[in-house]
């Protein structure tokens, strides 16, 4: 049975957890085939942007408990959480959160590159109220995106926060009406492919450098030398829009 369903929607490819009956909860099975989706995405040359959502109006309620319980891991070496919160993904992933997105669903929308959220969702990380702490990324990543305070009151008091709020935070690019997520996560993903798929990724290892500076000189060297670059140097000279061939 298959519980991530994916679709090529032009240059983007939309990846659907499809577990709606446990509201998409991530087991062994889902962060499987989810890295297998991730890996699609990767290694398809005409693809150049992920959209990650749920099913039946649900992104992830996070880990699937009853499966932990069981003994199964919801991580992949390597990779993390779902197989995705440690993933070093060289193409943009979009996070297209309906309903839920709690625990290490929130987490895998953290790892995602942008948020659209519908007015619906819910991001929360309750951990702290069943022992724990967000081990797959919240703690790391959320104070990172948003001020201190307000990542620790998050974190601290495992309380969700709704789309709207997300948004006033800077957590999410866009806030829709609920249903929309995805569509809308979709025109934001032909937005992106418009421009240079080299240059995409350079963006993502610079951002995501420990030496930043460093990473930018080495990434424009890369660049320069590209013949992407001379296009896209061309298409401006004469006019046009650019056409990229990722080399």
């Amino acid at each position: 049975m298959t519980v991530v369903r994916t679709e090529r929607v032009g240059s983007a490819l939309l990846i659907t957890i499809d577990r709606p009956e446990a509201r998409n909860a991530v087991n062994a099975a889902v962060a499987a085939e989810l890295s297998t989706a991730l890996d699609e995405l990767e290694n398809t040359p005409e693809l150049r942007v992920g959209v990650l959502t749920g099913a039946g109006g649900t992104f992830s309620a996070g880990m699937d408990l009853k499966a932990a319980l069981k003994g199964e891991s919801p991580e992949i070496p390597g990779r993390g959480f779902g197989g995705l919160t440690e993933a070093e993904l060289t193409k943009p992933l979009i996070a297209a959160v309906e309903g839920f997105a709690m625990g290490g669903g929130f987490e895998l929308a953290l790892g995602c590159d942008l948020i659209v959220a519908a007015e619906d969702a819910r991001f929360g990380l309750p951990e702290v109220k069943r022992g724990l702490i967000a081990a797959g990324g919240g703690v790391v990543r959320l104070p990172q995106r948003i001020p201190h305070h307000l990542a620790m009151e998050i974190l601290l008091t495992g309380e969700p926060i709704d789309g709207n709020r997300a948004a006033s935070l800077g957590l999410a690019n866009r806030v829709v009406a609920n249903g929309e997520a995805a569509a809308v996560a979709l025109q934001l993903a032909e937005k992106i492919a418009e421009n240079a798929p080299l240059a995409l990724t350079a963006v993502k290892n610079v951002v995501r450098s420990q030496d930043p500076w460093a990473a930018q000189r080495t990434e424009i060297a890369k660049l320069m030398t590209t013949a992407d670059v001379r296009e896209g140097m061309t298409a401006f000279a004469e006019r046009r829009a650019p056409k990229w061939t990722g080399r």
